[in-house]
């Protein structure tokens, strides 16, 4: 069990909460960001891998938050909507060619890992482990998702799957999120209708059963503090 230690800048978990609801936020992907909040708790300064545009480490109140990011168009929309502190472009397959060994506290990739392949996969770990000098952690679907591209060079195909006894053996804490993986498709969009009571059925899938069994859960959250 990671060990967590209370930090002045870091958003309480009622604050965000009722912050992501305000916004209309998924419930289950909420219990994601408050699982990502308790992770990233007593972090100073994180290295978000394959950010995107999402302002997520700007709703958690990290103090220095850096991306990295690999598609220009999301490297243009994050630094237009200052969704980091600084916004570094490049290719997470070299992600060691970047950054120095113990750069940073923490070190992050959400939804990133499958779009490699297996072996690529396994290096970026190794380097996030390098980067980071208390954490590192990985939000991933739960086994192999298919996913295909939105356009051409979105970078958005799932080359790979992860399994939580596979990154139990690599050394993380896995727990299951976003309920059952049966509820949820391509981009962990719901797939029953109307959303919000399926939205409400994955909550309680979580809570119920998949939080403590993550390989029934539609999505993983890994995490290693390091020594």
């Amino acid at each position: 069990m990671y060990k967590l230690i209370r930090t002045s800048n870091m958003k309480s978990a009622m604050g965000l909460t009722f912050g992501l609801l305000k916004q209309g936020g998924d419930p289950a992907e909420i219990v994601v960001k408050l699982a990502l909040r308790r992770a990233l708790d007593g972090c100073q300064s994180v290295l978000d891998v394959g950010c995107g545009a999402a302002p997520t480490m700007r709703q958690l109140g990290v103090a220095h938050p850096v991306g990295f990011e690999g598609y220009p168009p999301s490297i243009e929309q994050a630094r237009r909507l200052n969704t980091h502190d600084e916004i570094i472009p490049g290719d997470v397959r070299e992600l060691g060619k970047h950054f120095k060994s113990k750069q940073y506290d923490a070190v992050i990739a959400m939804d990133v890992i499958e779009h490699v392949v297996k072996e690529d996969g396994i290096q970026l770990m190794k380097d996030m482990e390098r980067i980071a000098t208390k954490r590192v952690v990985l939000f991933t679907p739960c086994g192999f998702l298919p996913q295909r591209q939105a356009a051409n060079d979105d970078l958005q195909a799932h080359l790979s799957g992860w399994e939580p006894a596979e990154m139990r053996g690599y050394g993380y804490q896995v727990t299951g999120l976003l309920g059952p993986k049966s509820l949820r498709g391509e981009y962990h969009a719901l797939k029953g209708r109307p959303r919000a009571f399926w939205g409400l059925v994955s909550l309680m899938g979580h809570f119920l059963s998949t939080r403590n069994h993550p390989e029934k859960a539609a999505a993983i959250l890994c995490v290693k503090t390091l020594s």
